[in-house]
């Protein structure tokens, strides 16, 4: 049974609440004897803000001047707030203002929710929280009166009991893992548990082992959530080792194994490709991320992959293409798996280029749903189609239903060359046709050739094709190609229309040609996770019609002849602004 969040995000069950209220009477005063390092990120602008009344949490602006706010419209941003991902912020500043923002947002979530209240006991959020009050706990017990640090202690000491009886129930996935990190980070901490760590190891080890594939990819194929993951395991790993436990050499592969899948899925920016759901991931954070598992890891560093978790990844002269090169993911995130099927990104040293428009599930449902299109991502699309379907009834969070179902993979490297021949089926039960995709990109990084082909292959696949070409009255069944531009390229047509000069802040101008063919510049957006509303940007547009069983168009995204091939980009972002405002 469970109650009803008042927020909308994940509900309470009835047995989490009532757990909490019997045990917060039984469980003792706790007693921190060890303190791990904190090693989140957080933004000291953001922070600054907090301390000025100004919280910026999922995409949402909440103004609550000299206190922590717990109610938000969004699930993101009210499992944030019960998370304490604020804390991370103001720990970064770090002054007395902080510090005291920081103490008053804990103790008042303890007095509100603190015995089974509020949408925050689920397991998964109640292990995210616990670990930053570990993390920060020297933080916040600084200048603390003594009867609050007694109640910060015991809420520590609550939040363990809770883990220890309800992590293995936590939903599958991330919050299961953040479940069993949180009872880890406890257990290490807090006197008396020292005896049930290898118990607690032994549970972790073996959820991450259930979510974490051989290949060290994860089932819902979301770029970001995987780095989570990794983030989280790599935090427990170095918990142990800083306790002198020695990390179990299951949990040591499975690091090694995500590792060697990130490692492909980021661009030469340090971003990640944002495909099903995922973001570029915070600033810094695979970077860490990275930095603490390559303290443990006992294989040595060799080159980075050309595939991982059905992504395709071309790489040369710090140029980098990201392919997503399988379907979509329906069974294991049906409402959140996007329908982009040999789509691909595209970046140049530290800048984007060419993009996805990214998940719009912040900014409300008719947004997530638009995102999640293939039309908002960078590959053909037939006019009102997806090359997966959304289920037929109506849902706030609508799920794919029917993706395609073959999708062929062929990489075709040559020494002066990085190329990958790609197909699949999601337009063969609606139109007959298949669409390839071939993309080489140049051993320099100064060109990206690409090849679009829409063909019938069988009898059966012409018959389809030619029903739906009469229904045209012969014009030909009209599609697209689109090539969405990251909002800081500037572009502008050239040679008659027949060019599209994309210039970017650091210098470099890059040139997009399509063969015979006249192209548009369109309106798009950029879907920022963080942001308050979607930012504007363009897209290349190249709009046809399919007449014959094959349809062909050669496109070529090359660097002018007068950019020099290595630059040194000397564009600064501000450290202390908050571009999300």
């Amino acid at each position: 049974m469970t109650e009803p969040s008042p927020s909308g995000t994940t509900p309470v069950r009835l047995i989490d609440r009532l757990l909490v209220r019997w045990r917060a009477a039984r469980v003792g005063p706790s007693v921190l004897v060890s303190n791990p390092e904190p090693r989140m990120i957080g933004q000291y602008a953001r922070g600054r803000q907090m301390i000025a009344g100004n919280f910026l949490i999922a995409g949402e602006l909440i103004e609550t001047p000299g206190r922590v706010p717990f109610t938000a419209h969004s699930p993101e941003a009210v499992d944030a707030l019960h998370g304490f991902e604020w804390l991370d912020h103001l720990a970064v500043v770090g002054d007395g203002s902080a510090r005291a923002l920081a103490q008053s947002g804990v103790l008042d979530w303890i007095t509100r929710f603190g015995r089974g209240a509020g949408p925050g006991w689920v397991p998964g959020l109640a292990g995210r929280r616990v670990i930053r009050m570990i993390a920060h706990a020297l933080f916040l017990l600084q200048g603390m009166a003594a009867a609050d640090q007694a109640r910060l202690l015991h809420s520590i000491g609550l939040h363990a009991d809770y883990l220890a009886r309800r992590a293995a129930r936590a939903a599958p996935g991330l919050p299961r893992i953040e479940a069993q990190v949180g009872h880890l980070y406890a257990a290490l901490a807090l006197e008396g548990l020292s005896g049930t760590v290898p118990f607690v190891t032994r549970h972790m080890v073996a959820a991450s082992a259930a979510l974490i594939d051989k290949d060290g990819g994860i089932a819902t194929r979301n770029p970001e959530e995987l780095l989570q993951v990794f983030e989280l395991l790599g935090w427990a790993a170095q918990a142990l080792a800083d306790q002198g436990h020695t990390p179990p050499k299951a949990l040591l592969e499975q690091l090694d194994r995500m590792a060697a899948s990130l490692r492909v899925l980021r661009h030469a920016d340090g971003g990640l490709a944002r495909f099903h759901g995922g973001g570029r991931g915070a600033e810094g954070v695979l970077s860490e991320a990275l930095v603490i598992h390559d303290r443990h890891s006992a294989q040595r560093l060799g080159p980075v992959g050309d595939r991982a978790m059905g992504y395709v990844r071309l790489a040369a002269g710090r140029c980098t293409a990201i392919i997503d090169a399988a379907p979509p993911p329906i069974a294991a995130a049906a409402g959140a798996a996007h329908a982009s099927t040999l789509a691909f990104e595209l970046t140049s040293n530290r800048r984007p280029v060419i993009v996805s428009c990214g998940d719009g599930r912040s900014f409300g449902s008719d947004w997530h749903r638009a995102s999640r299109a293939t039309a908002s991502h960078s590959t053909l699309a037939f006019e009102g189609y997806s090359s997966s379907r959304f289920a037929a009834r109506s849902k706030a969070r609508p799920e794919l239903a029917e993706g395609p179902r073959h999708v062929s993979v062929e990489l075709r490297h040559a020494p002066h060359k990085r190329a990958v021949a790609l197909s699949h089926d999601g337009y063969l039960a609606s139109h007959g046709l298949e669409h390839l995709r071939y993309l080489d990109l140049s051993a320099d990084g100064r060109v990206l050739s690409g090849a679009d082909t829409l063909v019938a292959m069988t009898k059966a696949d012409k018959h389809r094709f030619r029903e739906v070409l009469s229904r045209s009255g012969g014009a030909g069944v009209p599609f697209a190609l689109r090539f969405h531009l990251h909002p800081e390229v500037e572009a502008s047509l050239d040679m008659n229309g027949t060019a599209v000069s994309v210039a970017l802040r650091s210098g470099e101008i890059w040139v997009f040609r399509a063969e015979g063919l006249e192209m548009a510049l369109a309106p798009s957006v950029y879907l920022e996770k963080g942001r308050l509303k979607p930012r504007p940007s363009q897209q290349i547009v190249l709009s046809l019609r399919a007449l014959e069983d094959t349809t062909q168009i050669n496109w070529s995204m090359a660097k002018a002849q007068d950019t020099p091939t290595a630059l040194r980009d000397l564009e600064q972002d501000n450290p202390l602004a908050v571009p999300q405002l």
